[in-house]
């Protein structure tokens, strides 16, 4: 992707350097720009202009480059991450409204979930994007099982797209049932969330057969597994609180409220590289919570832009 993007004429720059740094990155999706923010002390190092509506982040294994969707558009802007500033936009049409967002660190490809127009778009490291139709309505996030297989949550479908990326192509749907939203794969299965139920329902990643249906402490708008694979997060929305879930065997471990206020809006949780914190955001209150992952207590809140959603948290060596 590297090879791409610094083929590309630079689109805009910001002159403060982030070398070696541990940064929050924000899509503020009510101001178009994505926030970035030394985790050090919270502050504010940077706003780099982005597409309408940025949403979801994804870090480049080598931590160099950030890639944030324009959910209200066809793009994803490259964001480098020292020095700061925006350096490409990707454009994805006839591919409408990216969300789901992930950069495959062994093949640097990057997918994206195309909502608006029932498909997922690959953009290739040379450039190349070609898209794999889901059929599915709302397809919305996306988790991997390596870099062969994505599992696409749908939710005006109530399904899961299960997507074979080595042939670029859909091999079947889940039936889930409900608006699944958020998504993940642990331990060789697959957690999906549901908008409008406190469930987590679990299939094997391999045979897809169903394992289990588990109570949660509310309604998952997002699930996220934990760097080492062993616990399972979600973010819980109507609640705003987290659900622990040991992947292994299905068990919740815990909750734990973070605002305990729907009205925070909290949609966008992520892991810690550690796996030390969690970091939720709480889109109408615009700021993110840093919470201690054993406790659930909550350390600080990151003041950010307006509605800010999509989170990344990377260290620039």
């Amino acid at each position: 992707m590297r090879r791409l993007i610094l083929a590309t004429a630079l689109l805009a720059t910001a002159a403060v350097p982030a070398a070696a740094r541990d940064l929050l990155l924000v899509g503020n999706k009510g101001e178009d720009t994505l926030g970035i923010y030394d985790l050090a002390d919270g502050k504010q190092l940077a706003k780099v202009p982005t597409g309408t509506q940025p949403h979801e982040i994804a870090v480049m294994g080598d931590g160099t480059q950030a890639a944030v969707v324009s959910y209200g558009g066809t793009s994803i802007d490259i964001v480098d991450l020292d020095p700061l500033g925006k350096v490409a936009t990707i454009e994805l049409s006839p591919n409408k409204r990216p969300h789901g967002l992930l950069w495959m660190p062994k093949s640097e490809r990057l997918i994206a979930t195309t909502e608006g127009s029932s498909s997922v778009a690959i953009v290739e490291p040379d450039g190349k994007i070609t898209s794999i139709a889901t059929g599915q309505q709302g397809s919305h996030m996306a988790a991997l099982l390596g870099e062969e297989r994505a599992f696409i949550a749908n939710i005006g479908s109530g399904t899961v797209s299960v997507l074979d990326l080595v042939k670029n192509a859909k091999l079947r749907d889940l039936t889930v049932g409900g608006k699944p939203e958020g998504v993940a794969v642990a331990g060789g299965k697959v957690f999906v969330g549901d908008l409008t139920a406190p469930r987590i329902t679990v299939f094997d990643a391999g045979t897809y057969e169903k394992l289990a249906e588990l109570a949660i402490d509310g309604n998952a708008i997002r699930v996220i597994a934990s760097p080492d694979g062993k616990t399972v997060a979600t973010s819980n929305v109507n609640k705003g609180s987290v659900t622990l879930i040991d992947a292994a065997t299905h068990a919740v471990l815990r909750s734990f409220p973070i605002s305990g206020d729907p009205q925070a809006a909290q949609v966008t949780l992520i892991w810690s590289g550690d796996g030390k914190r969690l970091y939720a955001a709480e889109t109408a209150r615009n700021q993110v919570a840093e919470i201690d992952a054993d406790s659930g207590k909550v350390l600080r809140r990151i003041d950010v832009g307006k509605n800010g959603d999509g989170l990344a948290v990377t260290r620039v060596p």
